[in-house]
């Protein structure tokens, strides 16, 4: 057996283990690499409810790769698409339980917020997400054309920064999430894989979770196999936020409100979507105050931030 094929079989082997300790009533199913093979997996043990979501009127190519694996794996497959109404509102209940007002951070976490409302409005108290794959096998892009050295260097700063919203979302909702891909034996498996195998070439392209996607090859369907990763907002729709508040605030108003915040609350806002976000955060937060005079601070929103940090949960100013 060749040491690609040993590592395969063990991966398999030990996410088996770590899916069977974190079984779900429901599973928040976006159709990419990370949450199909977490559903492939469960669907063997029992029924599994998948729900995706969509923002209503935007492109959504999520609901026809999670179509795709549900129809394979003949899940029970909810496929809510979401009013602007209920974005507001998601956004709000969103902006109150992370305490942000990061228009990335916000944009990607409201579909987790809406996702698991569904969720539990179809009877799940507990749903599996596939949080933390891309940060134990490389799959973000940023981490594809560098040395050797750099890449070990920026997985150790993922893996000792980490956070996920749909912890904090699930939680506010009495909700329990469950994360497999963060299961202990699993995670500690994951980290000893050399690097080499988590980016690698495939077809003449340079791929992330290369490792993962080989030792899956037979079980998924190869469009799901070797799709890109797709960030939660594009792969929803909700990509379309920061043209959506460009459209309803206008050019005069931001301004104004721009150099207000900065002359009362001493926060740079950046873009119009953000300010959005900033007027909610000041409604159900406050104005952001450091808690530690004395510690390193957000040049943009004064938050406190941690002294080797490079972005700001808060306001998402990158880099700081």
């Amino acid at each position: 057996m060749s040491e690609i094929d040993r590592i395969c079989s063990e991966l398999r082997l030990l996410l088996e283990r770590a899916v069977k300790r974190n079984l779900s009533e429901g599973i928040l199913l976006s159709g990419g690499l990370d949450t199909s093979i977490l559903a492939a997996i469960a669907s063997k043990f029992g029924s599994l409810k998948a729900f995706t979501i969509g923002f209503e009127g935007a492109p959504a190519p999520d609901i026809t790769y999670a179509s795709l694996v549900s129809s394979k794996l003949r899940l029970k497959h909810i496929i809510y698409y979401f009013s602007e109404s209920e974005l507001y509102e998601g956004i709000k209940e969103t902006i109150k339980i992370l305490r942000s007002f990061d228009p990335m951070e916000i944009r990607n976490s409201v579909v987790i917020y809406v996702g698991l409302n569904v969720a539990k409005e179809h009877g799940a108290s507990t749903v599996m997400t596939g949080d933390g794959c891309d940060e134990l096998f490389a799959g973000y892009s940023f981490l594809f054309n560098i040395d050797r050295r750099k890449l070990d260097l920026e997985l150790r700063k993922l893996w000792s920064t980490m956070s996920f919203s749909s912890i904090l979302l699930a939680k506010a909702l009495g909700l329990e999430v469950k994360l497999p891909f963060l299961d202990p034996d699993f995670k500690s498996f994951a980290m000893k894989i050399n690097s080499t195998y988590k980016v690698r070439s495939e077809m003449g392209k340079i791929y992330g979770k290369w490792i993962l996607r080989k030792a899956f090859e037979g079980i998924l369907p190869s469009e799901i196999l070797w799709r890109d990763k797709t960030p939660i907002e594009c792969g929803s729709g909700t990509a379309i936020l920061p043209s959506l508040f460009n459209y309803k605030i206008s050019d005069e108003e931001f301004e104004i409100k721009k150099r207000e915040y900065f002359e009362k609350d001493n926060v740079i806002i950046r873009d119009k979507e953000q300010l959005f976000y900033y007027e909610i955060y000041r409604l159900v937060i406050g104005v952001p105050r450091p808690t530690n005079l004395g510690g390193k601070l957000c040049p943009y929103c004064k938050s406190n931030v941690a002294e080797k940090a490079t972005y700001c949960r808060t306001c998402g100013a990158y880099p700081i």
